[in-house]
């Protein structure tokens, strides 16, 4: 009796890693040479990976053009203060061209089988806010990859105003702060936190189970976090180390 418990506890263990699935973060960089985070190299990246998702930041331009960078600077320049002509002067470190979402989109769209985590950066105005997720939103629906995109964000009105404009859209919170509950109580599909806001909380996982909403946790770069995380039964680890914890 005891060898059969313990071989079914071995197994749910067995399922429950099988179960956690790996998004790249900001796409996969961190090859050998190293390229760029958020570059269009390093979508295709992970895209050879064949993981789950790949994840991106998405920033609007002053004249209104959207972007992929996760910073609010590109070099010495701010992205919401500067046109798209003079950002795209500088290069990324890999020499590629700073790429606008359009670019990004194309790129993903050449291997229907990696989602899209589509991270929209918070603006500094509810307005800004609302008109960099409408862009957003309206070029993924005019490129037909409403399929493949799921969406996160820092900005709980953000988050908000996706699934207002697009209730069938997949969006996972990211600040940390909400409880399942609250989350759930906001009309949102999910959690995405930090991994120490988990392991400090070790019943929201089961608790978010429980309400219906998916559990992602970032940024995991430690197998043996990987795992505590995994035996916790959190549905996906977003890390810059994609290559490693997807053969765990």
């Amino acid at each position: 009796m005891k060898n059969f418990i313990l071989g079914l506890a071995v197994l749910s263990s067995v399922v429950m890693n099988a179960q956690t699935q790996i998004i790249a973060h900001r796409g996969f960089w961190q090859t050998q040479p190293t390229t760029t985070e958020n570059s269009l190299k390093s979508l295709e990246n992970a895209q050879k990976l064949k993981l789950y998702g790949s994840e991106f930041d998405v920033r609007m331009t002053k004249d209104g053009v959207l972007v992929i960078n996760h910073d609010e600077h590109h070099g010495k320049m701010e992205i919401s203060e500067t046109d798209f002509k003079e950002l795209e002067t500088l290069k990324l470190s890999n020499g590629e061209n700073f790429p606008t979402l359009k670019e990004y989109l194309k790129q993903g769209k050449k291997d229907k089988s990696v989602k899209l985590i589509v991270e929209i950066k918070p603006d500094k105005t509810k307005e800004k806010e609302d008109e960099l997720t409408t862009k957003t939103i309206k070029m993924i629906k005019e490129m037909k990859l409403e399929s493949q995109c799921e969406f996160i964000s820092f900005s709980l009105n953000i988050c908000k105003e996706i699934k207002k404009l697009a209730p069938t859209f997949k969006v996972q919170y990211l600040r940390g702060e909400l409880s399942p509950e609250q989350v759930k109580a906001e009309g949102l599909d999910g959690l995405d936190y930090h991994y120490s806001v988990f392991l400090k909380n070790p019943t929201w996982i089961a608790e978010a189970k429980n309400l219906g909403l998916v559990t992602n946790v970032w940024t995991v770069n430690d197998e043996e976090v990987f795992k505590q995380l995994s035996e916790m039964g959190v549905d996906f680890v977003t890390t810059n180390i994609p290559d490693v914890l997807s053969k765990k």
